[in-house]
């Protein structure tokens, strides 16, 4: 077996993992969804790490992400 062949199967059992996980634990959970502040931060962080080439666009789009999260939380506590 090719290493590479170990890491994809690895990759698969994993998301098999958290499939389970969020469809049936998650049914005992109140169900709290993100805010729009939230999704954008999410968004900003996950952007950042695909354009991760240039060093400079990607931990710039990563800390923008972290500030908008950084903002919500704080917006949160005041609540």
């Amino acid at each position: 077996m090719d290493l590479s062949q170990l890491y994809f199967i690895i990759s698969i059992l994993i998301l098999l993992i958290i499939i389970f996980l969020v469809f049936f634990i998650k049914k005992n959970k109140k169900e709290r969804k993100l805010s729009p502040l939230t999704s954008l931060a999410f968004v900003f962080v996950i952007i950042g790490i695909v354009f991760g080439d240039n060093k400079l666009m990607g931990y710039g789009l990563i800390s923008i992400g972290i500030l908008l999260a950084l903002i919500d939380m704080v917006n949160k506590k005041k609540d």
